[in-house]
């Protein structure tokens, strides 16, 4: 009972409090879009700003709402972490740890539910038992 509880906190704590991050940058995308306005945003990779931004959307919105209900709770977790290893080491790369340290321990959160799976109080979990 405990375990699943840990996990399901883990799982669904990290998640909702990460979907805010990534709807905020869902609005500002929007609103650059409706506005006809160049998209700001961290070009990662020369990927372009546009694309930058909407990748960063799946990984802080997407990713963890699919995350909080259990659903393909590990495939969801990887672009998870890694917009946040991204956040943490290229857009803040330089900064100091203080400012990394949201972006680190949202990432270590991540990796720790793609290590440990979503528990038994999940979507990934009811389904799993269904199709026994």
């Amino acid at each position: 009972m405990t375990h699943a509880l840990g996990l399901f906190l883990l799982r669904a704590g990290t998640s909702f409090l990460m979907i805010p991050h990534g709807w905020a940058k869902y609005e500002r995308l929007s609103q650059a879009l409706e506005a006809g306005e160049p998209v700001k945003f961290m070009d990662f990779l020369g990927l372009g700003t546009t694309l930058s931004l909407i990748l960063t959307i799946f990984g802080e919105l997407v990713a963890p709402a699919f995350i909080l209900a259990g659903l393909k709770t590990r495939w969801m977790a990887a672009p998870a972490a890694f917009t946040m290893l991204v956040a943490a080491f290229v857009a803040h790369g330089s900064d100091p740890l203080a400012d990394k340290e949201h972006a680190l321990l949202y990432a270590i959160a991540f990796l720790a539910v793609l290590l440990l799976g979503p528990g038994r109080w999940s979507v990934d979990s009811w389904w799993a038992g269904r199709k026994v």
